[in-house]
């Protein structure tokens, strides 16, 4: 029972950690896809948006990346006015209860805005601000390919003449830049690298209108913080003396355009083409961060129009030493402009806005974004995908198949001992003798194998003892039988003549097998409760009496004194089984006591009980034969002889008329020194008996 309990809760208990332990990892997994498969999706359309001046056209590029993704995606006004929709854009596009369009998607997953990225889905950087919005900081490829053969020329020259890891490549901004974290200012000067860090094209017509819009955001006119062009990240830097504590938190995000006019957007119009005029595509009162460019640490550019000093400095101070960038706080506000020092709190919200206001006319607006999984059930909450589903139930699986083999393993330890008792039942039940089984299990099956091999010992002492009754009763019957047999043939051939002598003889016979035959049927009546016991008042003291004046002729013969030590005591039984009691131990005393030895029956009260005693000197009992004395038919000569012994059934009559009256018998012997049979009675009479005769 334990084993099974053990095994059921172990059982139960691994499964139940295992099953959360994999559910729990393939929920994981599917949440990082599904947050892998959104961040691919809004990063495409932020690119989108930083590149258009609108979203007329969007359409394929949702289309594209609803059949990439297997999502439906949505894109709204922030009224909700659908934009782009990919259930509509399918060839066959579901329908709703009434035709209509499918409704929306209870949640926005996100709000697209190249102005105001949100970070957590950020494909590469946290800048708010996305790198791919130029707007009027865009390249011809002319000038593209102007760049980059300086970027790669100068790259070369760091490696083959300094040893310095550099690499030309083209920055998030489109714009060519090299990559290297070794080559200080004189190397970077030396290399001609320092063409990278001047405006060219287009780019110097938008520095000076960014630079005029961010003309009064100096703290007073004796400052000078400017924006220019950085060659290490393709963006723009600010320039200027340091100033002091941080700007306060912004709010960068702008609001997408108004519900009721969502097709009032500016057509897709070249990047490249000239920008506005100023202030006009300002949002109201909107703070806008520069594209690009995270915190970049490179040398001081100048202001437009001015000579590149590229000393390398000594000061601590100078331009070189970095000072700390604002970086964006987690709810996406701060500056998000890349400096060379640190930006005055109160100019930092004016230069962020004067980028934004530059950039908004060439982006699109911004637009509420919803992604649903059509496979899933939103109202049934996160479900397995198949592989999950696979895990779970082979982790499952795995356990009852474990819990099987530990279960069929105890159930087999536990049945084998059932089985040994089956097979040992059986071969009982067919004729093959008592059987044994082998312990070793301490628990119910072990008692259950202990008190069968008790019972089998039991049944074997029962059918040795049928076996030697019969023995013994036919050799009790056999003697006289065949001695009234002979005589009687002999009368019959007129061989001897049937004298008196004679046919006493015979009649003693006759008895002998009378007395055999009497105690039998005692001994039945009493295995079966059905001896009759008239149960009256005795007095012991003449009960004692009257036995030893039975048997005084046979004991003076037999040269044996017998002495009565009675006390008072009077008890209830049966006084003719008492007689045959008493009668049964006086003549085995005699019979086992030599010449001069002497034979005494007591009798007193003890408590509630009588005792009545039976003991002699006489030759006693060997102590392994005493717990066989009350067998029937038991005798110490197996000889059998009539000389030593009677037929082996009054001590066994004793027992049972004993135990027929409630009560004990007992003997106690030592070799050579004598035998004493102790009977104990209740004074009250034979238990289960109504009033004795002549009681009161």
């Amino acid at each position: 029972m334990t084993g099974s309990v053990l095994v059921a809760v172990c059982s139960i208990t691994a499964t139940a950690w295992l099953s959360v332990q994999r559910t729990s990892e393939s929920i994981n997994v599917q949440q990082g896809e599904t947050l892998a498969v959104d961040t691919h999706i809004h990063d495409t359309l932020v690119g989108y948006a930083a590149t258009h001046r609108g979203w007329e056209g969007v359409e394929e590029t949702v289309r594209a990346l609803a059949g990439e993704t297997g999502r439906r995606i949505v894109l709204t006004t922030e009224g909700r006015a659908v934009i782009a929709d990919s259930a509509l854009l399918a060839a066959e596009p579901p329908q709703g209860a009434a035709g209509d369009a499918p409704p929306l998607p209870p949640r926005t997953s996100s709000v697209v805005d190249a102005l105001a990225v949100d970070v957590t889905l950020a494909a590469e950087s946290g800048d708010r601000i996305d790198p791919r919005a130029v707007g009027p900081f865009a390249l011809t490829d002319h000038e593209r390919a102007l760049l980059r053969a300086d970027a790669e020329q100068g790259a070369d020259c760091l490696r083959t003449l300094y040893g310095v890891a550099a690499e030309a490549v083209t920055g998030p901004t489109g714009r060519p830049v090299v990559e290297t974290e070794q080559a200080d200012a004189y190397m970077w000067d030396d290399c001609g690298l320092d063409a990278l860090d001047r405006p060219v094209g287009g780019e110097e017509e938008a520095l000076a209108d960014l630079n005029a819009l961010a003309a009064d955001c100096a703290p007073d006119s004796g400052t000078d913080l400017v924006y220019a062009m950085d060659g290490r990240t393709g963006g723009l830097v600010i320039t200027g003396p340091p100033p002091a504590d941080p700007p306060e938190a912004a709010d960068d995000a702008r609001a997408p355009a108004a519900p009721e006019d969502p097709g009032n957007v500016s057509p897709s119009e070249d990047p490249g083409a000239a920008p506005p005029e100023e202030g006009a595509g300002e949002d109201s009162g909107a703070e806008e961060p520069l594209p690009g460019g995270e915190p970049s640490i490179v040398p001081d550019a100048p202001a437009p129009g001015e000579e590149v000093p590229w000393e390398v400095p000594q000061d601590p101070q100078s331009p070189w030493e970095p000072a700390p960038s604002h970086a964006p706080d987690p709810s996406g506000t701060g500056s998000l402009t890349g400096s060379r020092v640190e930006v005055p709190p109160e100019a930092a919200p004016c230069l962020d806005a004067a980028r934004r206001a530059q950039l908004d006319p060439y982006v699109a607006p911004a637009a509420l974004l919803f992604i649903d999984d059509p496979a899933e059930d939103a109202a049934a909450g996160p479900s397995l995908s198949r592989e999950g589903v696979l895990r779970v139930g082979g982790v499952v699986v795995l356990v009852l198949v474990l819990t099987v083999v530990v279960s069929t393993t105890l159930a087999t330890r536990l049945l084998r001992p059932v089985h040994a008792l089956t097979d040992a039942v059986n071969r009982m039940r067919e004729g093959g003798g008592p059987a044994r089984v082998e312990v070793r299990d301490s628990g119910e099956i072990g008692r259950l194998a202990e008190a069968f091999n008790e019972m089998s010992e039991h049944l074997e002492r029962a059918e040795e003892q049928r076996k030697a009754m019969v023995s013994d009763v036919s050799h009790e019957l056999r003697t006289p039988l065949s001695n009234l047999r002979g005589w009687l043939e002999a009368v019959q051939d007129g061989v001897v003549d049937p004298e008196p002598d004679r046919m006493g003889m015979l009649l003693g016979e006759t008895l002998l097998l009378q007395a055999v035959i009497d105690d039998l049927q005692d001994l039945a009546l009493a295995d079966a409760g059905r001896l009759r016991l008239d149960p009256e008042p005795v007095e012991a003291g003449p009960l004692v009496e009257q036995v030893v004046a039975g048997h005084g002729l046979r004991a003076e013969e037999a040269g044996v004194r017998l002495v009565p030590e009675v006390r008072d005591v009077t008890l209830v039984a049966d006084r003719t089984r008492l007689l045959q009691v008493l009668g049964n131990l006086v003549g085995n005393a005699l019979r086992h006591t030599p010449e001069g030895g002497t034979v005494t029956v007591q009798a007193h009260r003890a408590g509630s009980e009588a005792v009545l005693r039976v003991s002699d000197t006489g030759v006693g009992i060997a102590r392994e034969d005493l717990p066989h004395v009350f067998d029937r038919f038991w005798r110490a000569d197996k000889s059998r002889n009539r000389r030593t012994g009677g037929s082996g059934l009054g001590l066994a009559i004793v027992r049972g008329l004993v135990e027929l009256h409630g009560g004990t018998v007992a003997v106690s012997s030592t070799v050579g020194e004598g035998t004493a049979f102790t009977l104990r009675l209740p004074l009250a009479g034979p238990p289960g008996r109504g009033p004795a005769r002549g009681s009161s």
